[in-house]
């Protein structure tokens, strides 16, 4: 069973940076289109990122368009969220989670994914 781990969560002041991983046990990661998603209490599930499984293809949510940089690095099992220029209204609990169908690219539906991790908070303060 594959597992995730997120990490590098935090409380940072708005135009911070933070910077997500995302470890993958198993042999698979690099099979597997990898999204990251955020939620804060209330409100659904929503998509921020995602990358192929060989990271030529990436996907963007609007709201975090030339801020957040999306990457991974098969060898390692891990995918990564760079974060800048923050805003308090990114502050959510962040998930990574890997596509259900192998070979298939990024998407941004969060029913396409069906392996999650246990998130990290993310905090921006004003």
């Amino acid at each position: 069973q594959v597992q995730l781990v997120e990490s590098g969560g935090g409380l940072v002041q708005a135009g911070g940076s933070l910077r997500l991983s995302c470890a993958a046990s198993g042999r698979t990661f690099s099979s597997y289109t990898m999204g990251w998603f955020r939620q804060v209490p209330g409100k659904e599930r929503e998509f921020v990122a995602a990358i192929s499984r060989i990271g030529n293809s990436l996907r963007y949510a609007d709201s975090v368009k030339g801020r957040f940089t999306i990457s991974r690095d098969n060898a390692k099992n891990t995918v990564y969220l760079q974060m800048n220029s923050l805003k308090p209204e990114d502050t959510a609990v962040y998930y990574c989670a890997r596509r259900k169908v192998s070979f298939a690219g990024p998407t941004i539906e969060v029913e396409e994914y069906d392996v999650w991790g246990q998130g990290t908070q993310v905090t921006v303060s004003s």
